[in-house]
Order: structure tokens, then sequence, then C-alpha cells
């Protein structure tokens, strides 16, 4: 069915701890479309189109945001939704497609879940199929097949119990995993899908220009935390991508600017967990190292960065530096704790390339879409059409000329203009 389990209870990664959450895939749907982009390899595109399948399917609330996990029990058992004997698949299946299914997922060893069997790779398809008389297209054909009839069959049985809140930081790295693989795979309906669950959060969890942190149902409540604003701004900036919407651009700088103003910590530098009108705690925690989820201070200094060169803002700029060093002790002894920041750290040590391309709509998104088969994580790439209005001045500036015309930037410092396609990517791949 697609989507990661929250953690492994073995040592050999057999059996998942059956819970599954909105952050982790999420965060995991961005990193396998990003690799899908990177190395071309479609096992990648496949597994980041199962996760976005399960979100949209299992997660995604008929009011546009996403619920915010699964459990791993049901009927008062852990995992029982997800195992199977041999007998209730063999009556499933086709005997054809249980005779390549079986090798494939270990229904021919022994139970390894109390009893019961929890499917997993023990054989790659490639021996699966010749234990099964098959050429591997065929038998690919067969396990898809026989997928289908046990996911149809396994919706019928008792489902585990969903949280069905909406938390508007987990939402933002769904909406941030979708746009990425909005763009990795091709797929409008993901665009869809993140677009909704930002007009969401901006619809019922923005209010008198504060964020609010969780919503049941349309009722939302509690003050946002660091990691709704920084989160929120991030996931926005990877949406411009797939279209740019002024709106929603300034959206994200409102955000930035609440954390400027009730987030940082004027005196050392980063932000704290919560705001400065927030409910006065025994302490307020300003941390820089990751966790289950990144660090709301690394996100915050990523966009904060990106942003700031984007719209020409130096007072993000110098936020995004006072951040880093505050968080500098943390980096040098304990880097592996502190990933998300030396990402962040990077990109002030090499600004990261912005592309903006003005010019006729259709023609400059033909344009965009050659240029996003090009792994560049480094890169942002807005297209905007020439009749665009309410553009901020940094955008505005970058003016359309004829057809179509690319603006180069490496932080504040941009190339003259081009208008040729072949030109930008030749010079993009330099």
């Amino acid at each position: 069915g697609g989507g990661f389990c929250r953690y492994s209870v073995d040592a050999v990664w057999m059996i998942p701890h059956f819970e599954k959450m909105l952050y982790d895939n999420g965060a995991l749907l961005a990193t396998y479309a990003q690799a899908a982009l990177a190395t071309g390899d479609g096992y990648y595109a496949e597994v980041a189109g199962r996760i976005a399948d399960w979100a949209l399917r299992e997660m995604h609330s008929p009011a546009g945001a996403f619920h915010s996990s699964l459990d791993a029990d049901s009927e008062g058992h852990e995992g029982r939704f997800y195992v199977w004997t041999p007998d209730e698949v063999r009556a499933l299946l086709t005997a054809d497609e249980y005779a390549v299914f079986a090798p494939r997922f270990g229904l021919d060893g022994p139970a390894n879940f109390e009893g019961r069997w929890h499917l997993r790779v023990t054989r790659g398809l490639d021996d699966a199929a010749a234990l099964a008389g098959r050429e591997l297209p065929d038998a690919r054909t067969l396990i898809d097949s026989a997928r289908a009839k046990l996911l149809a069959a396994r919706g019928a049985r008792v489902r585990p119990g969903l949280d069905d809140k909406v938390l508007t930081s987990w939402n933002a790295l769904m909406i941030r995993g979708l746009a990425i693989a909005a763009r990795s795979l091709g797929r409008t309906d993901l665009e869809r899908a993140a677009t909704g669950a930002l007009d969401f959060i901006r619809r019922h969890l923005w209010r008198n220009a504060r964020l609010l942190a969780t919503a049941s149902g349309v009722d939302a409540r509690l003050p946002a935390y660091l990691d709704d604003y920084a989160y929120l701004a991030d996931a926005i900036l990877e949406l411009q991508q797939l279209r740019f919407e002024p709106i929603e651009l300034d959206f994200a700088r409102q955000l930035l600017d609440v954390l400027l103003e009730h987030f940082e910590d004027r005196d050392n530098g980063g932000f704290f967990f919560t705001a400065d009108d927030h409910e006065q705690l025994i302490h307020r925690t300003k941390s820089f190292g990751d966790d289950a989820i990144p660090s709301g201070n690394a996100i915050a200094a990523f966009v904060l960065q990106r942003l700031g060169h984007l719209l020409g803002e130096t007072r993000y700029l110098d936020a995004a530096e006072r951040t880093l060093r505050a968080g500098w002790t943390g980096m040098h002894d304990n880097p592996q704790a502190h990933v998300t920041l030396l990402s962040a750290l990077e990109e002030t040590l090499h600004p990261p390339q912005t592309v903006i391309l003005r010019g006729d709509a259709r023609v400059i998104e033909g344009w965009r879409n050659q240029l996003a088969r090009l792994y560049a994580p480094r890169r942002l790439l807005l297209t905007i059409a020439a009749d665009a209005t309410g553009l901020p001045p940094a955008l505005a500036d970058k003016a359309p000329r004829g057809e179509a015309v690319a603006y180069v930037c490496e932080g504040g410092s941009c190339c003259a203009p081009i208008s040729s396609l072949s030109e930008l990517i030749a010079a993009l791949r330099q």
C-alpha cells in the first residue's frame, strides 16, 4: 500500500513498528523523488510514487489537509491490519501469481510475526521469476496484479485508528514532499494536493497575521511554534517552483517576518521554539540539532537565505548568519546531529543559484520542463509570466524580453539575460 512505517523493532529490519507518521513520509517522499531525479533509477521513482499514493489515499482529508498518523493497532492487536497467512493469500491470487509472489515476499518461509507473515522482500524479482519459471517482465506483471488484489482485500479489514488532527508543521513537510515529487515525477495530482493543503492552512490556521499549530476538522487552536513557521515558508518556496503565485510568495514573507519579530533571540542569534507572546513556560528552549524532524532553526536559516537572495532582503540574510553563528558550537562538536544546519551553512558559503524565467507563459513553461529534468538541489527555478502582477521589486526588475528570457543569479550577483534555451542549459551545466 505504500508509505513507510515509523521504525523497525529488530536488528535486521524485518518487522516494523506498524505506526505510520505523516512527517516521516513527507520527508521520505522528498528524498526518494530527489533520488529518482539524480540517478534516473526507476525504483526510486516507484517508491516515491507509492508514498504519494498512500498519502492521498490514507491521510488526505476532504477539506484538503493531511491527517497526522495511522496507529499500529487494529482490533486490539499490533500489525493485524497488515499481516497474512499463505492460505489467505493463495485464496486471493491465481496459481501463477502466487508462484511468483510467495518466494518474492517470504510466504514460502517460516512465519515471522506472531504466527503470521509480515510480507517483506526476501528474494530479488529475478530469483522469484526463475523459481516460478517466468520471464522477468511476466513476473513483474504478476506481482503488480497480486499486489492490487491484496490491497483491495486488505481494504475490507478493520482499519487501524487514524489520528485525524491536522498539524501545521507536519503538513508543511508533506506539502514540500509533494511539490518536489510533482516536479520529479511529472504528476499534476500531487501539485493539486500540495496546493490544497496550503490553501487549508491559509484559510483555517492563519488568523490575525499569526499561525495556529493544529486543527481538528476546521477548528484551529494553539499558537504556532518555530517549526510551523519555518517548515511552511520552506514548503511554499518549493511550491513556487511548480507554479508561481505572488500571493503565496508574500505569505512566505509574512511568515518570516513573524519569525524575526516574535521568535528571534536578538541578543545571541537563532530562534526560540516559542514566540515572545506565547504562554509563559519554565524554560524558553532554543535548539539547533535535528531530531525525528529537522531543526527548526536550521530550516529557518535555510529559507531565510533563499528568500533573502530572491527578494534582496538583507535583513533575512543577516538573521540567517546570526543563526548559523549561534549554532556553530554544536555543528563543530557534533556535526552528525546538525546535518540540516550544515546544509544551511553550505549555502552561506556557496550561495544557491536562482533562475528566473520571464515571458510567454506557454514558452517559459516548456523551458521549465526541460530544466526540471536536471538534478539541481541548490537551484531555485521560478517561472513568471510576462503579465504577472503584484511582484516584489527584486522580481519585477527582471523584466520580460520577447517570448522568453532567463535571469541566472548566484546569491545577489546576476549574469546578463539569456534568451536561448540551449544557451541557458549550457550555462547551467557549467
